[in-house]
């Protein structure tokens, strides 16, 4: 199996070979603008000092000061960071954001970690990163096991460097320290944009059409609740140990608010126990893998029996997967776009902090609406006109748009 960063890579070359990129432009976009290994000593409870490892990955800021979260993970690397910095880059090209891609993480177990301990590892960590990161250089903002508390730690401690309140060198933080409305749900509502209008065009009416998350986060959890509200009939839900299903659909709201409590899957009374591989091979329309990348693989697409796939993670499907999914004629709306609400959101957060100036909610939800229904339609007329995938036509609209940057600025010196 290929690693997430082997496979970003070869769908770039396979996009660069569809578009005829010039070689140059190629090479470049294959290798990250600048990445950053830092050694993080955090002073545990007990009293001992434990050293994690954190990255910080640059890919490209041929538009703009680079964008991207910073997630808490055992099995965070320089590979990975590496690919997610390039799917961000991707990402902001194609939804037209004056952002490059970046990412960053430091290799932990946060889970096992107190609040202190967390607090006093992100100070570090962002004092180690500082030199590069600024609201007009790097913009972190959460991920994997990050949020809006650690985001506020990381906006304090570069303050405290600075010697003044920066609010915009980090996205996703409370509203109160100049976070935005509607920031929190913005990648879930996101998914739930694109997925009505992807049903929209493949004739499956949203009002009662079967639908199943892996995921009950600020992505899973939300874009399961808004497409309920919408008339769908969410059947199964799932998180990193196992998830429930009825054929019936679930009661979401109640359901999220169970878990939301520390309650877990097994006490709800209202639908049966399964595994993350069985909900992924449920028998419905809509299919939404919104947790952590390569849940479709090569040894399980073949299982999968949705009609259209919409990814809320990010790389949630390996290439090969992608190639059996293709052949079955199941319809893959892509990461870089089902899930490009949260930098758009992070986008508009950006903005309001740089102005001091702050929109309303429903103002954010209408231009974020906006903004995915443009970038849907241009990927889905640029598939039908190419006769290729989504995943393709998203790639080669965002690849052409950086290229064009660079042709554009030319090389220095």
């Amino acid at each position: 199996m290929l690693t997430m960063l082997e496979e970003a890579l070869a769908q770039l070359d396979q996009v660069a070979a569809l578009i005829k990129l010039e070689e140059g432009v190629h090479k470049r976009l294959r290798r990250a603008q600048r990445a950053l290994i830092v050694s993080v000593p955090t002073r545990m409870d007990d009293g001992r000092v434990e050293v994690f490892e954190g990255y910080r990955v640059q890919h490209d800021n041929s538009f703009g000061p680079t964008k991207g979260g910073i997630r808490y993970h055992p099995d965070v690397n320089l590979d990975e960071v590496t690919a997610l910095a390039m799917l961000m880059t991707w990402k902001c090209a194609l939804m037209g954001l004056p952002y490059g891609g970046a990412k960053g993480g430091v290799r932990c177990t946060p889970t096992a970690m107190s609040q202190g301990e967390l607090e006093r590892m992100t100070r570090r960590f962002t004092s180690e990163i500082v030199l590069i990161i600024g609201p007009d250089l790097d913009i972190p903002a959460p991920d994997v096991y990050t949020n809006e508390q650690t985001m506020a730690w990381m906006m304090d401690t570069y303050s405290m460097q600075r010697g003044i309140t920066v609010p915009g060198v980090v996205t996703g933080k409370p509203v109160l320290l100049g976070g935005s409305l509607g920031r929190r749900e913005s990648t879930g509502r996101g998914v739930a944009f694109v997925t009505a209008d992807a049903a929209r065009e493949l004739r499956i009416g949203l009002a009662g059409a079967t639908v199943a998350v892996q995921g009950k986060g600020n992505v899973g959890g939300v874009a399961a609740r808004l497409l309920h509200e919408a008339g769908c009939r969410v059947v199964g839900l799932s998180d990193s140990k196992g998830g429930i299903y009825n054929s019936k659909g679930l009661d979401i709201s109640r359901v999220l608010r169970h878990l939301q409590e520390g309650g877990r899957f097994a006490d709800l009374p209202d639908g049966d126990t399964i595994t993350n591989a069985e909900l992924l091979a449920l028998p419905v329309d809509i299919l939404i893998p919104a947790a952590l990348e390569g849940a479709i693989h090569e040894g399980n697409a073949d299982r999968i029996r949705a009609k259209l796939i919409v990814e809320g993670a990010n790389g949630p499907t390996a290439a090969a997967a992608d190639r059996i999914l293709e052949g079955k004629g199941t319809r893959v709306v892509p990461d870089i776009l089902a899930n490009a609400g949260g930098v758009t959101v992070s986008y508009f957060e950006w903005v309001q902090d740089l102005q001091f100036y702050f929109w309303r909610e429903e103002e954010i939800n209408q231009r974020l609406k906006e903004l995915m229904a443009a970038a849907f339609r241009r990927v889905w007329d640029y598939a039908a006109e190419q006769k290729v995938s989504m995943r393709l036509a998203a790639m080669s609209l965002a690849v052409k748009r950086v290229a064009e940057a660079h042709r554009v600025r030319g090389l220095y010196p």
